[in-house]
């Protein structure tokens, strides 16, 4: 495996990498590297997780010209989310270089990013609709551009975006080198390409050399009504450090969210319709371990990149098999192991089939959990935590105390007291969740089985729009589009616990 320190990189640029703790450039980034710090046209068929910013972002920073007080590079991303992490990358990149990054999207001040624009930045990374707006008020200028990126270029397609690059693209100077990454290529983006790129070289990582195989993937099959309970006694069981949990649309992130708060655990949602100081200020605790589960929609988990991710739980089927596999990349990272369980009802059982062909790998299956294998669960995170107590020592303060409790009972009743204090009652409150009709799989003329749909039709929910708008006003981007399924609420009254001390 390739070091940086072989790519022939700039050193204020390794010293940075490495500094992140990369050593060894991932396949993608060795493959992409060399070629992109020649200045060709790339096309970058790769999963999230795979290093694909690195990819694109190291020789992007390394070919920077730092004297020239102009924007160079712009990178174009599907959410803010995914902008706001490309950016962090970058800054962290080009930090000893001195390269400035300014990032833009929908939902942020206007008037704070005309600001920032006007520190002439050398790299600005944007959602796609925010750019076209500073384009129209001429607060950004792309007259000298050198490097265009188009990050998750598939997901830009099917958030309605194709229209506006191809504009933007117009807009910059012919001679450039454009960078594409994309996990899927549909037949859109590759007339993108060949519209708008010059002799481009394909890198494609092949599945296997995606981290899937750190990942456990396990479903299980359990009616509407029961998801909830179910989903309460896998997080007893698992005693997840960091868990995120899929909900489909906004409104089933935000009951999820405060369902799970009801029952104790320490849970936040994130969707498109919350405002960008909520959404950093979730993420912020989610990353610092103040929240232990997150809820999400697809689209607001778009390039999340959080370390230590140790769950994924599916309680809604996704839209399409290709974002299943973008969901459980969430976990089994950096060399480390994860487990992705997802939730099916008895006539989602075609989908889960589906889902298995294009990750090529099938899910074990899991019974749901009895309410005594939910309390063990409990029972075992007490026994580590009373073992880690014992381990790091400090409670010789208690010593009297135990001295006294051990002359009024036996060492093993005394314990097993303990450990009861310690495993946390069962908690029985009652939550009320909307149904979610299930997904189907339509079946093309041929037999084979094609992308999923909702029963009752309706727009895909959770779409980021950003989009120009007759005569000439800007919608804002990132705003979920939720359809309601018209299921009938349901009531689960089961006994389960939290996972963590709240």
């Amino acid at each position: 495996m390739a070091t940086f320190y072989e790519f022939g990189l700039n050193s204020e640029v390794v010293r940075a990498v490495t500094q992140m703790g990369f050593e060894e450039a991932t396949p993608i980034q060795a493959a992409t590297i060399p070629t992109a710090l020649e200045g060709k046209d790339i096309i970058g068929q790769a999963q999230t997780g795979t290093g694909k910013t690195g990819a694109f972002g190291v020789p992007l920073i390394d070919r920077i010209n730092i004297e020239n007080d102009h924007v160079q590079a712009l990178i174009l991303a599907p959410t803010r989310e995914l902008a706001n992490q490309v950016a962090e990358s970058l800054f962290k990149f080009g930090k000893y270089k001195g390269v400035r990054t300014v990032v833009v999207y929908g939902g942020q001040d206007m008037r704070k990013q005309i600001r920032d624009l006007k520190n002439k930045p050398h790299v600005v990374v944007a959602t796609p609709g925010r750019l076209m707006d500073h384009m129209r008020r001429k607060t950004i200028r792309l007259g000298q551009v050198e490097t265009v990126v188009l990050d998750e270029a598939d997901e830009m397609l099917n958030m309605g975006f194709i229209e506006d690059i191809e504009t933007i693209l117009s807009e910059v100077p012919n001679e450039r080198q454009t960078l594409l990454f994309s996990a899927t290529m549909p037949k859109r983006i590759e007339k993108l390409a060949q519209t708008f790129m010059s002799e481009p070289k394909l890198i494609a990582v092949k599945s296997k050399e995606v981290t899937m195989e750190n990942i456990e993937q396990q479903y299980v099959e359990v009616h509407e009504r029961q998801k909830f309970d179910t989903l309460c006694r896998f997080i007893d069981i698992h005693t997840p450090e960091l868990a995120i949990v899929f909900g489909r649309t906004k409104r089933r992130v935000d009951e999820l969210s405060e369902a799970l708060t009801k029952r104790g655990y320490r849970a936040e949602g994130i969707h498109g319709d919350l405002n960008q100081a909520k959404r950093d200020s979730v993420l912020r605790k989610f990353k610092n371990g103040l929240v232990d589960v997150l809820v999400a929609t697809d689209v607001a988990a778009r390039g999340l990149d959080i370390t230590g991710v140790t769950h994924v739980y599916n309680f809604d089927l996704p839209q399409d098999p290709e974002s299943y596999v973008h969901r459980i990349g969430r976990t089994g990272r950096a060399g480390k192991s994860g487990l992705a369980l997802t939730f099916a009802t008895p006539r989602e059982r075609e989908h889960v089939k589906t889902i298995e062909q294009v990750s090529k790998k099938k899910m074990t299956r899991r019974e749901v959990p009895t309410y005594e294998e939910a309390i063990k669960g409990q029972q075992e995170l007490a026994v580590e935590q009373l073992r880690g107590l014992i381990a790091e020592g400090g409670a010789d303060a208690y010593r009297a105390i135990a001295k006294d409790l051990l002359q009024e009972s036996d060492a093993t009743t005394a314990l097993a007291a303990a450990l009861k204090l310690l495993t946390k009652e069962p908690d029985t409150t009652d939550v009320k969740l909307t149904g979610e009709a299930p997904l189907r799989v339509k079946k093309h003329r041929s037999g084979g089985s094609g992308k999923p749909y909702r029963s009752g039709g309706g727009r895909r929910d959770d779409r980021n729009r950003d989009r120009r708008r007759p005569g000439g006003s800007f919608r804002k981007d990132d705003r979920n589009r939720d359809r309601r399924s018209g299921g009938q609420g349901n009531r689960s009254g089961g006994q389960y616990r939290k996972s963590k001390q709240a």
